[in-house]
């Protein structure tokens, strides 16, 4: 059989079960329910960046093996390996981690279980760092590979970056589960698409076409450093394996269940794919060549340069470019628990009818459209960058489950710590790496970033605890006994507005008083205002205020700061356009009093919207 018919073959029965999965009838679940994800939908949110990860991980162990010559290149493999064993060791801990922990938080959840409080917010703030990141690579590297077969819109990268990730932000603010859905057809062709290259690869015994050839030399000798190196750079394929343990509850119920399904297929299609390409770079001896992708030599090699070739590159070019949906799908999960436990501001705990944290998702939004405005669209300025804050994260993680089964010691306890105790070490091994090699390409930021972040939330930690204090939460308060109040309403007018908020505050309070700010050359003006006054005679005291510097909140905040043993309620009475253009027409008298006394006294202070 030819490779077109058997590739539209294959690729229409994975369509068909993808839209039977897609159309499965959802009206018996709960609403809140239909907007959490499936074990499918899973995969196609917060999986990307994995998935991903197999058009860069190889390609990274390949170029720093090179410097050894042939000799290097032939312990891709063996490296590729060793990279699969460790995802191993991650898939089946982070599957425990998702049991342990199934309100989320992935590494930050288990070190706060056992680790304490400021190991807790070092890996919070690793993942906060990762996830960031992740969506500017993931946008630039899916821009690069449009520009690279498009060279005519190499001037517009910084554009198409923040384009692409508009597209990303919008369909996520529809809800996880319906960018879940918006993400599983380009998911299903990428995976397809590359296990065709491998199966069709391992088949061949020569290249279906020529590949590019370079001359390489031998550089250096093949020691413990360089595959150390090389075996760093090839972990950048694991970032994005804890994003479906920090997001658990974005999934239906049983949400533990689900996720740990989709944990695992994860890891074992991970682990194919890498594996996969590995043993083809070897089988076609592909060597790195300036301008080609290790990627796109090996799919060359297996299927040759037509239909097959460009519809794997484009597929990849797409999931690169959606690869920053993992970040949409875990950071505000992260940052919900963060808010809960007082480390950020507890907007980002907020949650909207579609199970939607507004809040994560623009704060994601905003700081990588910063990256790759600063970056200039540029995936090689962001790269080094990339990758070092998750191995911090990946590392305390292993650390602490270690602790959670020496403590419980369950059944099995010892295996499973020995298995988490290896994945430490690993793990802190290559952390410790990638940061040494790429110190000095922009890592630095990194380890600077890291600190900051954590004394910045230990900040707003002791912000809230300050005010929880204060407010003596936790605490029985005394039985509330009535005050003598006092309700002032500010009035510069005689007018409708001006009697409905005298009304409103004879409703509140017995004592009322109105306030008038008189300058000195308004003469005039306040003439006519008294005049008025004592014509309409509300039957409440005027309190006339004089100020010679014509501020508006000032005098006021010195009127009441000489009001003793009473409750006092300002009422300031605004007008409400209809139209949101003719509030521009405003004098925003009102927001500017408001403010200054919530600011310097203890008034309570009501704004009164007259609707027009």
């Amino acid at each position: 059989m030819s490779f077109r018919p058997l590739v539209f073959t294959w690729f229409g029965r994975t369509l068909a079960a993808v839209l039977t999965t897609v159309s499965t009838p959802e009206a018996k679940l709960a609403p809140a329910e239909r907007h959490r994800l499936t074990v499918f939908g899973g995969l196609a949110a917060l999986s990307l960046d994995a998935m991903a990860s197999v058009a860069y991980g190889p390609e990274a162990i390949v170029l720093v093996l090179a410097v050894a010559g042939g000799s290097g290149l032939g312990f891709t493999l063996p490296v590729t390996i060793s990279i699969a064993l460790l995802l191993a060791v991650l898939t089946l801990s982070y599957r425990q981690v998702i049991a342990v922990f199934p309100e989320g938080g992935g590494a930050y959840g288990v070190s706060r279980a056992y680790l304490g409080r400021r190991a807790s917010l070092v890996a919070a703030a690793s993942l906060i760092v990762d996830y960031v990141l992740n969506v500017a690579v993931s946008v630039a590297a899916g821009v690069a590979a449009l520009t690279s077969a498009f060279p005519s819109l190499l001037p517009y990268t910084v554009w198409l970056c923040l384009g692409v990730l508009a597209i990303v932000t919008a369909v996520n603010l529809r809800g996880i589960a319906n960018s879940a859905r918006a993400f599983i057809v380009p998911t299903a062709v990428f995976v397809g698409s590359i296990v065709v290259v491998i199966l069709f690869g391992l088949f061949r015994s020569q290249p279906a076409a020529a590949v590019p050839t370079a001359q390489v030399e031998t550089l250096q000798t093949v020691g413990v450093l360089l595959l150390l190196k090389a075996f760093a750079n090839g972990c950048a394929a694991l970032t994005g394996v804890e994003a479906i343990a920090n997001a658990v509850p974005s999934f239906r119920k049983p949400g533990v269940r689900r996720a740990q399904r989709a944990e695992v297929v994860l890891g074992a299609l991970l682990a194919v794919m890498l594996i996969g390409i590995a043993v083809l770079i070897e089988k076609f001896e592909i060597h790195p060549v300036a301008g080609v992708t290790v990627l796109s030599q090996v799919t060359t090699a297996s299927l040759g340069g037509g239909f097959g070739y460009y519809l794997v590159q484009f597929a990849t070019a797409v999931l690169l470019a959606l690869a920053a949906n993992t970040s949409f799908g875990g950071l505000p999960v992260l940052a919900q628990l963060l808010a809960q436990h007082n480390n950020l501001p507890h907007v980002f705990a907020l949650r909207a009818e579609r199970q939607v944290h507004h809040y994560g998702i623009w704060f994601l939004t905003i700081t990588s459209a910063l990256l790759l405005v600063i970056a200039d669209g540029q995936m090689n300025l962001l790269v080094p960058l990339f990758a070092i804050g998750v191995f911090v994260g990946f590392t305390l993680s292993q650390i602490g489950m270690v602790r959670h089964w020496l403590l419980r010691r369950s059944d099995g306890w010892r295996w499973r710590a020995a298995l988490n105790g290896f994945g430490a070490l690993l793990t802190g091994v290559a952390a410790i790496v990638v940061t040494a090699t790429k110190f000095t390409e922009g890592g630095w930021l990194i380890v600077l970033t890291l600190p900051l972040l954590v004394w910045a939330m230990q900040q707003v930690h002791r912000a809230y605890r300050h005010i929880g204090s204060q407010l003596e939460l936790g605490r029985t308060p005394p039985p509330p006994r009535p005050h003598r109040s006092l309700v002032v309403v500010p009035v510069g007018t005689v007018s409708r507005l001006t009697r409905d908020a005298i009304a409103a505050a004879l409703s509140l309070g017995d004592h009322v008083e109105a306030v008038h700010v008189t300058h000195p050359d308004d003469e005039a003006a306040t003439k006519k205002f008294l005049e008025a006054w004592e014509k309409w005679d509300p039957g409440v005291p005027l309190v006339q205020l004089h100020d010679a510097r014509r501020r508006l909140g000032e005098p006021l905040v010195e009127h009441l700061r000489e009001v003793k043993g009473l409750q006092v309620f300002v009422l300031i009475a605004e007008v409400e356009p209809e139209h949101i253009w003719q509030r521009l027409l405003q004098n925003q008298r009102g927001a500017v009093l408001a403010s200054a006394l919530r600011r310097r006294t203890n008034a309570v202070v009501c704004r009164l919207r007259f609707r027009t």
